[in-house]
């Protein structure tokens, strides 16, 4: 295993003093951005010097590399994007509190996420449709590294999906615009112009989006290992469970133990330096 360490801007004093705590033999530049530390050892002090330093860190098998995956399986909301879409649809309401405080015990794995989904669309009932046009347009933002990401990976050869406990009025946007081969969320239920308070149809949640994985992932013919998966919080446990490599980006604690690695200083395109992609 060797160890890639990686960010925005590499301080070289900081990797120097993350290579002599780890023993590595030799440090080989990856990216701009990431370095493999050849010989690397665990050391306890690891995660502290990386987050001190300001780096993103994760063991690799020996010649890991972007090509060897086939599909690239990410969630939307505070992954994607940089909102959580029911919150800002509800601020619309004047509920945005309500709302984000159930959204967030939901992605902290605290309560059922079928029942806060349930929940917190019953309060947006009323609610003109403008309203996610106005959200899309003016409150929502790619994080930082999006566009480089689906770039990179759409080049590989990479087939990408889009899977969100969020809404498909804003999923089937982002798949336009970014090139997503697949795009998967909840509809929401709209009656002369307005949100009735419902979902229409099944409710897609974490386990919901690990079967989207599966079944895309067993069309193309690929093994579990042949999959990246991205996400932020508990209801994506279970997807990045099925990957063979799991990133955690700015995530809650609950999916950070499952991830086999997680971004907090690069952007999601950090994906592709890990790689060498």
């Amino acid at each position: 295993m060797n160890l890639v360490v990686l960010a925005g801007d590499v301080d070289s004093a900081a990797l120097k003093n993350v290579a002599k705590l780890t023993e590595a033999r030799e440090v080989e530049q990856i990216t701009t951005r990431s370095f493999r530390l050849v010989g690397a050892k665990p050391h306890e002090g690891l995660v502290a010097a990386c987050a001190e330093g300001g780096l993103d860190h994760v063991w690799l098998p020996e010649g890991r590399k972007l090509g060897d995956f086939g599909l690239f399986v990410t969630d939307m909301d505070s992954t994607l994007i940089n909102i959580e879409c029911i919150d800002e649809i509800a601020d619309m309401q004047g509920l945005k509190h309500e709302v984000a405080t159930i959204t967030e015990a939901a992605m902290q794995g605290e309560i059922d996420f079928r029942e806060s989904l349930t929940r917190r669309v019953a309060l947006l009932a009323g609610l003109p449709e403008t309203a996610l046009a106005e959200v899309f347009d003016h409150r929502l933002q790619l994080n930082a590294g999006a566009e480089r990401l689906l770039q990179g990976l759409q080049r590989a050869g990479i087939r990408t999906v889009l899977v969100s406990g969020g809404f498909t009025y804003f999923t089937e946007r982002l798949k336009a615009r970014l090139g997503f081969d697949h795009a998967y969320a909840n509809e929401l239920e709209i009656i002369d112009g307005k949100l009735t308070g419902k979902v229409v149809g099944d409710i897609i949640d974490g386990e919901a989006k690990a079967a989207h994985l599966e079944r895309v992932r067993d069309e193309l013919g690929l093994k579990p290992e042949q999959v990246i998966a991205a996400g932020d919080g508990a209801n994506d446990i279970p997807m990045l469970r099925a990957a063979g490599f799991g990133v955690a980006f700015r995530a809650k604690p609950v999916l950070r133990d499952v991830a086999h690695c997680c971004l907090d200083h690069t952007g999601l395109d950090g994906i592709l330096d890990i790689f060498g992609g």
